[in-house]
């Protein structure tokens, strides 16, 4: 897995709980993978299509990195398919945890929204097999 992004988690990231907002989490991963399957697919009109359960195990606290990796696992005709994983990482222990999985899929799409194919230069890249997800 690719390491995509780093975020600290802030005072103004937090609930009333002291825990980091399920919705920010799921912006910063949204916005790091649709960034990462535009690199993998070699094209700037990549949207989200789904994103599937998300279930947060442990709490991100302030202070806290939150890191986001993620790997492709399946490319379609117009879709990529991508592992996710979102793990804090403690500064002064050195450790990561795990606190969300999921399985993001992206379509590229053109100028009036519709699916295109993805290149075939881009298809010819990765080995990829089709039962991986």
């Amino acid at each position: 897995m690719e390491l995509l992004a780093t975020h600290p988690v802030k005072k103004l990231d937090l609930g009333i709980h002291g825990n980091l907002f399920g919705g920010k989490l799921l912006s910063w991963l949204d916005s790091a993978v649709a960034a990462y399957a535009m690199e993998k697919c070699h094209s700037k009109n990549m949207v989200t299509v789904s994103m599937d359960k998300c279930e947060f195990k442990k709490p991100a606290k302030e202070g806290n990195l939150v890191k986001i990796y993620a790997e492709l696992v399946k490319l379609g005709n117009s879709s990529a398919t991508f592992h996710v994983e979102c793990r804090t990482f403690n500064v002064f222990r050195g450790d990561e945890i795990g606190i969300l999985n999921t399985t993001m899929t992206f379509v590229r799409i053109d100028d009036e929204g519709q699916p295109i194919p993805i290149s075939e230069q881009v298809k010819r890249q990765f080995n990829i097999p089709k039962n991986k997800v």
